[in-house]
């Protein structure tokens, strides 16, 4: 593990615990990018044919991420809300129809429905707060509900919904299944044969420690050609390459949801990223991540006046804690773990910590020993 860990060179003093917004990247991942520029700088695009077998590595990694029966599922996108947008306006929508959310959801995973009520779509929001949240998800299920979209770990709170729960549940009542899994790729496993989802995405800066720009849609199979195209292009033709063809027609494979020129810097990066959890495993990635929100959780259960909003049953949780302190504004909390280089950021009525695997336990215990001198 002391080999992964050198991975990370950060700031001398630097205690950062906001991976859940915005992670560092690995030596590895600058290190592909930077041979990558100095390639493009020395020898332009003569070596393209190799960039596009290190595209095909990573859709092979992502795969793998989720356990997708076959690279033709994964698409690469820009992000998780172009990923939404695909499944929200591919899908053949009549007035009446009904989407479940949940009142936790980022902005992307709610805009992207409610942009569909001029279709006379209708977005209901369910609570999570009760003690059983997958149930009151499926009991809101009508016979008017078309497809369920949630967050597979929520992005304030980090509860963790049990997602093949979910899953057997949507397949039984016929309803579609999207899930927003950018809180749980890259901290825990994630199987998406077995949760039965339709449709699944994620961004590749948060957990999977890769650069902004570059993210991962998969789309089962069954369904890619009941999604209407939004965008077309070169790329996301059936005979990608063939310039000179006239007849066309999109991809089979997942690859028609990919219009134009790759992001092929971030395609660099995120599979040398990949590659390091690949090695470390994700079941001990989830294990280390799990550890060390256990030791913020008990040290933060020592402060008086402390509010966790978090989960406290490990089940029900990923690489999230979110506290805040009662007396405290969060503002002056936050300021002050700034200024003691503690990267972290303010969500939902609290200041959220998100550790990784490689976390130093001396981070941890430093974060701790700010909030225990404020809270005196």
């Amino acid at each position: 593990m002391t080999s992964f860990l050198d991975e990370f060179a950060q700031a001398p003093n630097l205690k950062y615990l906001n991976h859940a917004a915005v992670s560092p990247w690995p030596k590895r991942a600058a290190l592909a990018a930077s041979r990558f520029a100095e390639q493009n700088v020395l020898l332009g695009a003569r070596d393209y044919p190799e960039w596009m077998g290190v595209e095909q590595r990573l859709r092979e990694r992502l795969m793998r991420l989720l356990n997708a029966p076959s690279t033709d599922d994964i698409a690469l996108v820009k992000n998780t809300s172009e990923a939404l947008s695909f499944v929200a306006f591919g899908l053949d929508w009549q007035a009446g129809d009904q989407v479940i959310i949940s009142d936790e959801e980022f902005p992307s995973n709610r805009v992207v429905w409610e942009a569909l009520q001029p279709r006379g779509v209708e977005v209901i929001q369910v609570n999570l707060k009760g003690m059983d949240p997958e149930s009151a998800l499926l009991a809101a299920c009508g016979p008017r509900t078309r497809l369920l979209s949630i967050s597979s770990v929520q992005y304030v709170s980090g509860l963790r919904l049990d997602i093949e729960r979910l899953g057997e549940g949507l397949r039984q009542r016929d309803v579609l299944f999207c899930v927003d899994a950018i809180q749980q790729l890259g901290a825990l496993p994630f199987d998406a044969i077995a949760a039965q989802c339709d449709f699944a995405m994620a961004d590749g800066h948060k957990w999977l420690l890769g650069p902004e720009g570059l993210g991962v849609f998969y789309c089962r199979a069954e369904l890619r050609e009941q999604l209407k195209l939004q965008e077309y292009g070169w790329h996301m033709l059936e005979h990608m390459g063939d310039y000179s063809r006239i007849e066309w027609q999109p991809a089979r494979s997942a690859r028609r949801f990919e219009c134009g020129s790759p992001n092929m810097l971030g395609t660099m990066a995120l599979e040398a990223s990949l590659s390091l959890l690949e090695e470390v495993g994700m079941a001990t990635v989830g294990k280390l991540i799990e550890e060390r929100v256990l030791w913020l959780q008990e040290g933060l259960e020592r402060l008086p006046g402390i509010q966790l909003h978090s989960p406290m049953n490990p089940a029900r949780r990923a690489g999230i804690i979110t506290f805040s302190l009662e007396g405290h504004d969060n503002q002056v909390v936050f300021d002050r773990l700034k200024a003691e280089q503690v990267v972290c950021v303010q969500r939902g009525g609290g200041i959220r910590l998100s550790p990784h695997f490689y976390t130093a336990p001396k981070v941890i215990e430093e974060t701790l020993a700010v909030l225990h001198g404020l809270a005196g």
